[in-house]
């Protein structure tokens, strides 16, 4: 069975370890340690930030939102193998659980409804037996992330301040992203 901990030590990294930052265009807009204000706006973990308050705390609350929203919600402790747990987990976050999870569904023979049900989990389980079945897995997986992110930044497309704006701008750092979790 899969481990929180080593697959969120590796997410924190992923997220920008533990600072508070914005980038223009994000829709996410200002974020905690990967945690995007705009779409988490009543984590309680906010108004530590307002304060200035980086406790230990605050490490903690973040430990247990990405436990309860995306690890718990993934079944994480329920994927035996630790790498496909990982990015199942990792990508959950960045793209959202549904998305994640129909990607690994369209792998692994599912229907592809976004929802890792029994039949979804016995199928997954069942076809890693071993590391060469895990790697395959991952390598697919972050294969059609890539595709993702290009369907993303050729689809999303919108105005603002009199100018075309996209994603194009986070292409380079997702797909490095995903380069820099197969290693």
């Amino acid at each position: 069975m899969a481990e929180f901990e080593p697959c969120f030590n590796k997410v924190i990294m992923l997220e920008g370890g533990y600072n508070l930052h914005e980038v223009p265009g994000d829709r996410g807009g200002m974020t905690y340690a990967g945690i995007a204000r705009n779409r988490w706006q009543k984590w309680p973990g906010w108004g530590k930030v307002d304060a200035g308050d980086y406790d230990s705390d605050l490490t903690s609350m973040v430990r247990i939102f990405y436990k309860e929203n995306f690890w718990d919600r993934l079944k994480g402790d329920d994927i035996d193998a630790q790498d496909v747990a990982y990015h199942l987990y990792a990508f959950s976050i960045n793209a959202g659980l549904r998305v994640a999870v129909r990607i690994a569904q369209r792998i692994i023979g599912a229907t592809p409804d976004g929802v890792f049900g029994e039949k979804s989990f016995s199928l997954l389980n069942g076809l890693i037996q071993d590391e060469k079945d895990e790697k395959i897995f991952v390598l697919m997986f972050n294969l059609m992330k890539i595709f993702r992110y290009k369907d993303i930044c050729m689809n999303d497309r919108r105005r603002g301040n009199d100018r075309l704006v996209s994603n194009q701008k986070f292409l380079c750092g997702w797909i490095n992203r995903v380069q820099g979790g197969l290693k």
